[in-house]
Formats: structure tokens, C-alpha cells, sequence
């Protein structure tokens, strides 16, 4: 790469969660276009990018900030709250962009050298086989659930590392893939994250080049080849460590917004006097008062938890040490307790939404619908990482090496 795109250094974390904010309003607007579309819109794409959002965790060798995990998750919280979908695919893609630094600086330019504003989707359970072939691999295979595929200029894609087509594959690694080099199977018909486009990708036998392979081990290294040129200490980061926090800050976005979107219809709602003698203002029922409150609080509870472990992980990465075994079991499950907060906190409001919070003009059960389906992540799932944490907690092996 011969021009090295620096970043807008004016550019404060604060103000970019702002900006992230300030496009709750457009997104609400077009949730259901989403939904109907099964995919987010490419002016919707437009917006996040022309917002600077997508450059949160970018190297700042193409332009981005470089700024905290912590920052990401609350863009990433804002853009939930407009819209469920959207922020599920905006958060994988910007915090691809912190994997992609990850690679060799080849593939970066590979990536980035043309147009520093390409964005990537994932699917990481090894769908496929990579065969080792000189100068890189020969990929075959099928990935599934790879939200935000028809808005994506590249693929991060699993895959098992074979020596040969007849071997056992004996490694793990993720690979970047163009555009132009996968077939995407429209199949995503879905109750909720509707418009995610989560749909499957396929690959037969193509050739990637050796710099465009990231193994497991060098991600999980904290000494990534991409560290060699992107000093932050983003880049000192394991990758299990905070690649769950997209999915964590989206979800809690998605609680946000129902509350928001709730508030908004029930202050102004009057009963229509069918079991009351007149009509009565919503907002005046103690009960409606207390669900708005306790949501409120899990929330904000939810946003606390998430933000202490991120500015945690980061304090540990400027230490220069590792992270514990107990700081990521912690984490993780800290991670998926929020989930379940945000998850209970709509809860709390669909409840009593009411027959006018069924149509599907209503922005809270959408909200619900898909914080439900977020909640299902084996990333987020209560059962597998509360068990994770709990063991660790009493001093049991964890029973993973990789979390």
C-alpha cells in the first residue's frame, strides 16, 4: 500500500457513540423495510459508513480510530436501539474490522489498499476444509448463519486445515474470501433478526493465498502478525477474549430501544374504558411505573457489568500481561448475564404492551422478537457460559482451553 490513510484525529470517542446515537430516529424508521427485505439496506450502510461508525476499531493505517472495546460496544448499543437487525449486523461488521488488523499486513492491503471503507461478515465454525497447496490453500465447504453477507465485501469464513484432501484436519484457522469468490444461498427465514440476511455461503474449490489464512493459535496469540505494523493495544487482545462483545453490545441495544419505543407509546396511550369506568392514562398505573423502572435499572445494570470488563481487558492488555483464567471466565460470563438482563427487561414491557404492542407497526415487539432470537447465540447462551463461570469460580478446569 503506498498511501497510508491516517485517521481523523479530532475524532473523540464520545462524540462517535453520538453520532452513532443520532441515527436512531432513520433506523426506526425503516425497520420494517428491514424486515421486509430480510437484508439492511444498502443507504443504510451508507449512513453507518458516511458516520465514520465502521472505522471504530479499524487500524488507523486505513483511516479508523483505533479507539477502545469498550467505545465499540456502546456504538454498537446505539445502533441496536434503532434497530435490532441493524445493529446486529452493523457491530459483526465493525468489529471484523479489528480481526482483519489481525492478518498480515498483505491481506490488509488486500482488503483495504483499494477501498479503505470495505466491510466483512463471518461465519467461524469450520464449514469448510482448507488443503494446503503451494503458496496457500484450496478451499471447499459451506458456511451457515453469516449475517450481514449482502451487505459485505469480503467473508471471514472457519475452516479446518488440512495437509492433504485424505488427512484429518489437524488445526483451525479463519480465511479472508472476496466477493467475487463465494455463492450465497438465500435461506433465512426466521422469526426474529429477520433482516440480518443471515444467509449461508459456499465455497467450491477455490485458491487463497497463505497471507489471507489467520490460524487459531496466532488469534488467540495476542501477538497477531497484524501486530507488527498495528501497535495498539487492541492488537494484544486474544480473540475469544472480546470477539463476543458485537453480539453483547447489539442485544443490549436491542433492550435499550425497546424501552425507549415503549415509553414513547405508553406515555401518550389512554385505556379505552373497557374494564374502567372512563379512560385512564397508561402511565399512571403503579404497575406500568414499576416495569418501566425495573427494565430501566437491568438495563443500565446490563451496560455497567459490560462496560467494566471491557475497560478491564484493556487495562490488563497496557499492563502488558495476560488475562486469567478467572478474567475470562468472568467475562464470558458476565458477557451472557447481560444478555439475560436485557432479555428480562423486554420481557418486563412486552408483557404489557397491550393489543396495539401486537401489530407489527409496534417497535417493541420487534425489539422483543429480536432479542429473543440474539439471546439464542451459543456466545450469549446463559446455560453454557454460567456453568463456564461457575466452575472456574469453585476452582473446577474449565473443560475449554478456548474461551
Amino acid at each position: 500500500m503506498d498511501t497510508i490513510e491516517r485517521a481523523d484525529i479530532t475524532m473523540t470517542p464520545d462524540e462517535l457513540v453520538a453520532r452513532a446515537a443520532a441515527l436512531k430516529p432513520v433506523l426506526r424508521d425503516r425497520q420494517r423495510e428491514t424486515e421486509r427485505n430480510r437484508r439492511v439496506s444498502v443507504e443504510t450502510v451508507a449512513d453507518l459508513k458516511a458516520a465514520g461508525l465502521y472505522k471504530v476499531q479499524q487500524p488507523a493505517r486505513y483511516g479508523g480510530y483505533e479507539f477502545d472495546i469498550g467505545t465499540f460496544v456502546r456504538c454498537a448499543t446505539e445502533i441496536g436501539a434503532g434497530c435490532g437487525s441493524t445493529g446486529w449486523v452493523y457491530s459483526t461488521a465493525a468489529q471484523h474490522q479489528w480481526q482483519i488488523g489481525m492478518y498480515d499486513v498483505t491481506a490488509q492491503d488486500d482488503v483495504w489498499g483499494n477501498d479503505p471503507l470495505a466491510i466483512a461478515a463471518s461465519s467461524y465454525s469450520p464449514g469448510g476444509t482448507a488443503v494446503e497447496t503451494e503458496g496457500g490453500y484450496r478451499i471447499t465447504g459451506k458456511w451457515l448463519y453469516c449475517s450481514g453477507v449482502l451487505n459485505a465485501d469480503w467473508m471471514i469464513l472457519g475452516a479446518r486445515i488440512a495437509k492433504d484432501a485424505e488427512s484429518d484436519p489437524y488445526t483451525q484457522g479463519y480465511i479472508l474470501v472476496p466477493k467475487a469468490d463465494y455463492a450465497v444461498e438465500d435461506n433465512w427465514d426466521v422469526m426474529g433478526l429477520i433482516g440480518t440476511g443471515s444467509n449461508d455461503v459456499l465455497i467450491d474449490d477455490i485458491f487463497i493465498p497463505a497471507h489471507r489464512m489467520l490460524t487459531l493459535e496466532q488469534a488467540l496469540s495476542g501477538k497477531p502478525p497484524g501486530s507488527a505494523v498495528n501497535d495498539n493495544d487492541l492488537w494484544k487482545v486474544p480473540f475469544f477474549a472480546a470477539i463476543s462483545l458485537c453480539l453483547c453490545g447489539a442485544a443490549m441495544g436491542m433492550a435499550k430501544g425497546a424501552l425507549e419505543t415503549y415509553i414513547d407509546q405508553i406515555a401518550v396511550r389512554k385505556t379505552r374504558g373497557a374494564a374502567l369506568s372512563q379512560p385512564q392514562s397508561m402511565a399512571d398505573f403503579p404497575t406500568i411505573q414499576a416495569r418501566v423502572a425495573e427494565a430501566a435499572a437491568a438495563i443500565d445494570a446490563a451496560q455497567n457489568l459490560v462496560g467494566r470488563d471491557c475497560n478491564n481487558i484493556m487495562s490488563v492488555m497496557a499492563e502488558g500481561r495476560e488475562l486469567t483464567t478467572e478474567e475470562r471466565a468472568r467475562n464470558k460470563g458476565n458477557l451472557s448475564f447481560a444478555v439475560k438482563m436485557a432479555r428480562k427487561s423486554t420481557d418486563l414491557l412486552f408483557e404489557s404492551v397491550g393489543g396495539a404492542g401486537l401489530t407489527n407497526a409496534s417497535m417493541t415487539q420487534r425489539f422483543w422478537r429480536d432479542l429473543h432470537s440474539a439471546s439464542k447465540h451459543i456466545s450469549l447462551n446463559w446455560d453454557m457460559c454460567s456453568t463456564l463461570y461457575g466452575r472456574v469460580s469453585l476452582g473446577l478446569p474449565s473443560g475449554t482451553a478456548q474461551f
